[in-house]
């Protein structure tokens, strides 16, 4: 029970990386608030994962639906100890003289805006709970420029996610909180089977050194050691996870 006595939220959990989250969480004994603007499958999960669980539909970008969110989790578990800013969007994939700014200004909103709120609403509760740990998931595209794949708002949203992750660390270490952030490279998830065809994804696999995608619970075994009392000297850093792809 790693992470016994935790108050969690999780953004961006009805599906994919964020819902293997919700369930680990829940498996290793956090009390569980789960987000998503999918209610049908979040409703479903929390049925699943039982009392320890709370699902709350969120729109990420909003700042009312944050102190929401907040509110609901300390109403119902007390102070928040854990935030995984999970929710996020691809956008169109298009050069950067191609790309609208209402496209742009949409995935910075789902990525990057909606990490600042999450980080703004939960630490106050954070210090009262004594401390905290905030694991934001940005991209190797928050690492690396991706050749082939266009897409300057997601990597500009993903570099950002980044930066706050590390300017946090240092202004609220003093309370007792870490915020670190997470780069997953080509991982199985809806949004990949999405996007790619099955000869796509064979072809991912082929470019990393491993010679596989990621599944999702490669991503949660370190977020749940991100989370837990096992990385509490671990603060202002990257995590790839990437199966060596940018080490090339």
């Amino acid at each position: 029970m790693r992470l016994n006595q935790k108050v969690a939220i999780i953004t961006g959990a009805a599906q994919g990386m964020g819902a293997e989250h919700a369930r680990r969480f829940v498996a290793e004994g956090a009390k569980t608030v789960f987000t998503d603007i999918n209610a049908e499958a979040g409703a479903a999960l929390e049925a699943e994962l039982g009392e320890a669980s709370l699902f709350v539909r969120h729109d990420v970008g909003s700042e009312a639906d944050w102190a929401a969110v907040v509110a609901a989790a300390e109403a119902k578990f007390g102070p928040v100890s854990v935030l995984v800013n999970n929710a996020g969007i691809i956008g169109p994939v298009a050069k950067a003289a191609d790309l609208s700014a209402a496209d742009f200004e949409t995935v910075c909103r789902v990525n990057q805006t909606s990490v600042f709120l999450g980080t703004k609403h939960v630490l106050p509760s954070m210090v009262r709970a004594g401390g905290g740990s905030i694991v934001n998931i940005s991209s190797i595209s928050g690492i690396v420029a991706i050749y082939g794949t266009p897409n300057v708002a997601y990597a500009a949203s993903k570099f950002a996610v980044r930066g706050i992750t590390k300017q946090v660390a240092i202004e609220y270490g003093e309370h007792g909180i870490r915020a670190n952030s997470v780069h997953p490279g080509y991982i199985r998830t809806p949004m990949m089977t999405e996007a790619l065809d099955a000869d796509q994804i064979k072809v991912a696999s082929g470019s990393v050194p491993i010679k596989r995608v990621g599944e999702v619970e490669d991503v949660s075994n370190l977020v749940v050691f991100l989370a837990s009392d096992e990385s509490g000297f671990i603060t202002g850093s990257e995590y790839i996870i990437d199966g060596g792809l940018t080490a090339l």
